[in-house]
């Protein structure tokens, strides 16, 4: 049993937040890029977050969800970001800003090559990072392959388990920060627990592993108890994403963070109900981790992803069910942002890909490969590795 394979065990056993951890902490230069992969899981409805104001078939194909054409007397309209593209309401006091400061841009008709709809099998294949194929090695994700290709860039997924994404590795941590408002382990059960591992080969990962929980523990206790006066950060989210930002600022450069509940089959709603509330959390989170980077968010670059986007006409429930195209998010102090970046086409019945769908006309292996390439310089050979088969794409994102 190896280091991470231990701490992960014993976690499990001791019914906590799953973690695994590797090595001795160490810090990295300070100035060094910052990489947070989200991953919106579920399929987001893409159209109603930007949303393409300028096509009238957006209004015939959605006579409940369609968010108002922006009007400057209705608050409840879309916010122009230019002659064709509008922002969800929603986000008017998070992301809105960001943009009005060029820190963000959007990248539409964004994802995979993948046709089958599947959360599971759409979710796999975006995170192995591997081209289509029939045999494809679901136990090697493409952001293990990059931290495997930059030395003493250390990564970290803040999930439950090891996400696809960071396997193929057995050197990378994950922890979870949801439900770990408490100490897991006393001081007594702490010692106790160490203990039982002095003078063995895990003495080291034991003490490390402890030490970690103890301390994300400790500082989410804190930020739970600010929160009280009902700051940004009481949303679980916002919370999350300020402990995430503490981490990456001082120890972390590549993490991984997914968030649930997207797929909105029924009732999705529009400016309100259940996808606006994730878009508000979301993007309360993100102006969260940026405000808690301070300087470094220059030095940070986030991406939000999903396996999918929705079918472009509201179904009979009210809702969208699964479809292709997405829309990418690319956050950051230095990011070439206030714009809509990538190839488009005219949102119209006859462009929609099997007359439901946005297309793909950014693949998302070729978009990621720009971006690390601008990020750490990363040789033909290195993406190669990153993203087999892939042709990275420089849409000077960063």
């Amino acid at each position: 049993m190896n280091r991470r394979e231990f701490l992960f065990a014993a976690a499990s056993a001791a019914a906590v937040p799953a973690l695994s951890f590797s090595g001795r902490l160490f810090a990295a230069p300070a100035s060094s890029p910052r990489f947070l992969l989200v991953f919106l899981r579920g399929g987001y409805d893409c159209n109603n977050l930007l949303v393409p104001y300028g096509s009238d078939f957006y209004y015939e194909s959605r006579p409940t969800l369609a968010i108002a054409r922006p009007d400057a007397g209705n608050p409840s309209s879309a916010i122009a970001l230019d002659a064709d593209w509008g922002l969800n309401p929603v986000l008017r006091d998070s992301i809105y800003p960001l943009w009005q400061r060029k820190q963000i841009a959007f990248v539409p008709f964004a994802g995979t090559d993948d046709l089958s709809r599947s959360h599971f099998e759409t979710q796999d294949n975006i995170e192995s990072g591997e081209p289509i194929a029939p045999h494809r090695d679901f136990r090697s994700g493409f952001l293990a392959r990059l931290s495997g290709t930059l030395p003493r860039v250390p990564a970290i997924a803040f999930t439950d388990a090891l996400p696809l994404s960071f396997q193929g590795r057995t050197d990378i941590p994950n922890i979870s920060l949801r439900g770990v408002a408490r100490p897991v382990f006393d001081a007594g059960q702490s010692s106790i627990l160490a203990g039982m591992y002095r003078d063995t080969p895990l003495a080291a990962a034991a003490a490390d592993g402890l030490e970690l929980h103890q301390q994300v523990s400790k500082d989410l206790q804190e930020e739970m108890t600010k929160a009280n006066r009902g700051a940004a950060n009481a949303r679980n989210f916002a919370a999350e994403t300020r402990r995430i930002a503490t981490l990456m600022r001082d120890q972390y450069r590549l993490g991984f963070v997914d968030v649930g509940g997207w797929d909105t089959h029924v009732n999705q709603g529009s400016v309100s109900g259940a996808l606006a509330n994730n878009l508000e959390n979301l993007g309360l989170g993100l102006a969260a981790y940026a405000d808690a980077l301070g300087s470094e968010w220059d030095n940070t670059v986030v991406v939000v992803v999903s396996e999918f986007g929705r079918t472009f006409r509201e179904n009979g429930d009210k809702g969208t069910d699964h479809g292709h195209g997405t829309v990418h998010w690319v956050l950051g102090g230095k990011v070439n942002g206030g714009r809509i970046a990538g190839d488009q086409v005219a949102v119209t019945q006859q462009r929609l890909l099997q007359d439901r769908d946005y297309p793909v006309l950014n693949n998302y292996r070729d978009v990621f490969g720009g971006v690390f390439k601008r990020l750490w310089g990363l040789s033909d050979g290195q993406l190669q590795a990153v993203f087999p088969q892939a042709r990275p794409r420089d849409l000077q994102l960063v």
